[in-house]
């Protein structure tokens, strides 16, 4: 068995077994891409693949078995790489984020400056999607690091760190009613149609949660995983919205009202998430405290940080002995995935 093998076989699932694709994105030729994952069924003797005619469309139960080891062994040679870089070129690299949309617009900006500043050269990739797309991309090291807030504590192979608290604002045109309220309840809300997030990103489900929980049903006209879409419809008369208070810019939304709705739901805990059997290289750790620096004042939470004194995720069984300390106060403790990057588009 090589590691060819293994590599033509993630690609292939990564591309949604089209063996041409593959082919391009390892830079082969499509006959030794079929070649390789011949190879592996005739060594293991097994099946693999779901074929419809000529044409590959699933994995087998077995496939499936074996692409999740096949995973973890690349991560693991991709560890290896990361060491021997991680000495002859410390401050050299890429860096592979993936964030929701709320995240990559509204947070990460004077966090990526900050971080570019110290490490110039290393190449910044910001991958969108939705929290459970970003969880699925850290499982099949498509990325490094991931920033939501759902999801993440669901899956026991990722490490979490969590970082600040963020709650929900109403979001109208000035001359709103709702605006003129002293204080916002919940079935104030239900009495307007409402724009807010599609489930399953940002804090969706507690929403979801606090209304039935009251026993209340709310009027969502439109839901949305861009909070940009959800402004432009309030902004068109659909609707009030409800959206993360981060995500309210007084400059750039100086047309919008807003009122505070903190006291409606509950907080929510915004992590990073990596695999724990991650490799984290020096500028890895570096980019985690730059962010929890810049969105603890960014606010007004104290946050939380976290130490690291070895290389390898905290939390993970390795020969690479690591400690994560976790200090905070006040906790108790998200379509196909959009590629950017600090140096111009990504070739998928």
């Amino acid at each position: 068995m090589e590691l060819r093998q293994l590599r033509s076989l993630v690609t292939l699932v990564e591309v949604r077994f089209n063996v041409s694709r593959t082919a391009e994105r390892l830079h082969l030729v499509q006959s030794a891409v079929t070649q390789h994952l011949k190879q592996l069924e005739a060594e293991l003797g097994t099946r693999l693949f779901v074929r419809h005619g000529k044409r590959l469309v699933g994995l087998t139960e077995v496939g499936e078995q074996v692409f999740r080891h096949a995973c973890e062994a690349l991560r693991q040679t991709g560890n290896i790489a990361a060491v021997g870089r991680d000495h002859l070129e410390e401050d050299r690299g890429v860096l592979r984020l993936g964030a929701t949309h709320t995240q990559a617009r509204y947070v990460l900006p004077p966090v990526i400056r900050r971080f570019a500043a110290a490490y110039p050269a290393v190449e910044l990739q910001i991958h969108q999607g939705t929290p459970g797309q970003l969880v699925d991309m850290v499982l099949r090291d498509l990325v490094d690091l991931a920033i939501c807030t759902e999801a993440l504590g669901e899956e026991i192979a990722l490490h979490t760190v969590p970082c600040y608290r963020w709650n929900r604002c109403l979001i109208a045109p000035r001359s709103h009613p709702l605006l003129g309220h002293r204080v916002v309840t919940l079935a104030d809300l239900c009495e307007h149609p409402i724009i807010t997030y599609v489930f399953g990103f940002t804090g969706s489900g507690s929403f979801s949660e606090t209304f039935s929980k009251a026993g209340l049903h709310p009027k969502v006209v439109l839901s949305a995983a861009d909070t940009d879409v959800i402004k432009t419809y309030v902004r068109e008369g659909l609707g009030v919205g409800i959206i993360a208070a981060l995500a309210y810019q007084p400059k750039e939304d100086a047309d919008l009202g807003t009122h505070d709705l903190s006291d409606l739901f509950p907080w929510e805990v915004t992590k990073i998430a990596y695999a724990r059997d991650k490799y984290l290289r020096k500028y890895h750790q570096h980019f985690v405290d730059i962010f929890k620096a810049e969105t603890s004042g960014r606010t007004g939470e104290t946050g939380v940080s976290a130490r690291f004194d070895g290389r390898l995720a905290p939390g993970s069984a390795g020969q690479f002995p690591a400690r994560a300390e976790v200090v905070g106060r006040g906790l108790s403790l998200d379509s196909v995935p959009v590629a950017t990057s600090a140096r111009g588009p990504i070739e998928r």
